[in-house]
């Protein structure tokens, strides 16, 4: 007989999704593709949802009619699923206003905040918190909180991700059949009742609704499966264990969870409004990492099923289980991140980076403010490049080059400094290094104290693969190229001895240098 729900059910979704479809045609009621956002190329009807909730509730009436004739108790699956589907019907229409005029996010947030609570107060939240068997009871002033953030979490998170055909769909399909398995475990028959409604009423969809689509769910199909899903999971983790309450939904539910938790980050990290819709979702990465339409579905129909099949491990939640699921969802998500490529998440592995190597940087930066200090007292052209290198060195650099400006390099004798140019002069102490050789460099102007420009100073590096431990604003903020300038000031004075070794010509380069940041 479950067979037979499920059956009735694909059949039935599939005939109203077609329905809805040439209905909504006909009448011109299509999304038009006028955003950047927008991955489709024709005009499409966006109002999938409502075959989903109509099957939904034909077959929930067909199981309080005839009771029995499904293999389930009558009423107790018309109760249940009455609990369920009256907020979700709520949702639904807040979905197909949103389609049909648009509305403001707080707005739909407002009335999914209702709709979670009428879940609640229908005896469908969290009203215990446990990390062991038995658990403590909690009033609603804990309670309806989390109860409220659960259902926001995973109403949205279908709502993100529901920018590919089928893909939103399929993916609730994954979560689904795991709840099924759970219920059919626990012998929750009400539950049982309800996923196979849900994912016959979702496989008679993506009939239409897989690439190329012919209908979208549209935010009044996102939203209530979301919701739907979140209140399934409410109501089966009430006769389930702590563990198989808790993780089972949230790993079964990974993808949409991944992909709002990574859109809140990102955003958050770049300082963007959570609500703005925008095209760096995972499907949009993976596009635009080169894949198709289909094979980007795909590739999500095998990470929700990756969830799914982890999940179901949490069946028997021994310690071990738990730590190996754990583990494989860590590096997995770990790694499926980095290969997306989010800049936001690259800055944020660099300054934790610097974090971890937070003595190296503070111990460089002072190592540059004494070498300011230093350069009042050189007394030699070789004082002044030998100190430079020993602060530069440790650092990182592997030598400077300095570029005067045309009255200050005339007659400038900088020795031991090379000449390179007319007016460019290099002190490099890795002698296999040339500056049109250098990966990375540094420029900086040198200005005295009393203001004139006498130059450029330039810091060399080899290889640009290795990190730079040191927050390069330290060379300008804390007097180092004021001290350089009026070192070089004196240099060329002559009130500087130079120290000139007759077996050691200057070296002179056929090239002028070019700087780049």
């Amino acid at each position: 007989m479950q067979l037979v729900v499920f059956v009735i059910s694909v059949l039935s979704s599939a005939v109203l999704t077609r329905w809805v479809r040439d209905f909504a045609q006909a009448r011109g009621w299509v999304s038009v593709p006028t955003s950047s956002r927008h991955l489709h190329t024709r005009p499409l009807p966006r109002f999938g949802g409502m075959a989903i909730i109509l099957t939904l509730w034909e077959m929930v009436l067909l199981s309080k009619w005839l009771p029995g004739h499904f293999g389930l108790p009558g009423n107790l699956s018309f109760q249940l699923a009455i609990r369920i589907l009256g907020p979700a019907t709520l949702i639904f229409l807040l979905g197909l206003l949103d389609d049909i005029r648009g509305l403001k996010a707080y707005t739909k947030f407002g009335v999914q905040i209702v709709a979670a609570v009428l879940l609640y107060l229908n005896g469908l939240g969290i009203y215990l918190v446990s990390i062991k068997s038995g658990g403590v009871s909690v009033g609603w002033i804990i309670g309806l909180p989390l109860t409220i953030l659960w259902v926001l979490w995973i109403t949205n998170a279908f709502n993100l991700i529901d920018g590919l055909d089928g893909l939103a769909a399929g993916s609730a399909l994954f979560s689904t059949m795991v709840i099924f398995v759970i219920a059919l475990v626990g012998h929750n028959n009400g539950i049982l009742f309800l996923t196979l409604v849900l994912a016959g009423a979702i496989t008679g969809f993506l009939r239409y609704n897989f690439n190329p689509a012919s209908i979208f769910l549209g935010d009044c199909g996102s939203l209530l499966i979301g919701f739907l899903l979140s209140a399934i999971a409410l109501a089966g983790s009430q006769k389930s264990p702590t563990m198989v309450a808790v993780a089972i939904p949230i790993v079964s539910l990974g993808l949409p969870i991944l992909d709002v938790t990574v859109s809140v980050m990102r955003r958050f990290l770049s300082r963007k409004h959570l609500f703005t819709a925008d095209r760096e979702h995972i499907h949009h990465q993976l596009i635009s990492r080169g894949a198709s339409h289909k094979q980007a579905v795909l590739l999500l129909y095998g990470v929700s099923a990756c969830f799914g099949l982890l999940s179901l491990f949490l069946l028997n939640p021994g310690s071990q289980t738990v730590g190996l699921v754990l583990v494989v969802l860590g590096v997995g998500v770990l790694v499926g991140v980095q290969q997306l490529r989010y800049h936001e998440f690259f800055e944020l592995r660099q300054e934790a980076s610097r974090t971890f190597n937070l003595r190296r940087v503070i111990a460089n930066s002072v190592g540059i403010r004494r070498a300011a200090d230093a350069l009042e007292r050189c007394k030699t052209a070789t004082e002044f490049c030998e100190l430079l290198q020993k602060c530069l060195e440790p650092v990182g650099f592997d030598g400077f080059g300095i570029d005067l400006t045309s009255d200050v390099a005339e007659d400038f004798d900088g020795f031991p400094l090379r000449q390179a140019g007319r007016s460019q002069f290099h002190y490099l102490w890795d002698k296999s290094l040339t500056s049109t050789e250098a990966n990375w460099s540094l420029t900086f102007s040198l200005v005295n104290k009393s203001g004139q420009r006498l130059g450029n100073f330039t810091l060399f590096r080899k290889s640009a693969l290795t990190p730079l431990w040191i927050d390069l604003s330290v060379f300008t903020a804390t007097g180092f190229s004021t001290a350089l300038a009026g070192k070089l000031e004196q240099l060329q004075q002559g009130l500087l001895a130079t120290e000139r070794k007759e077996s050691m010509p200057a070296f002179k380069a056929s090239a002028r240098m070019t700087a780049s940041d």
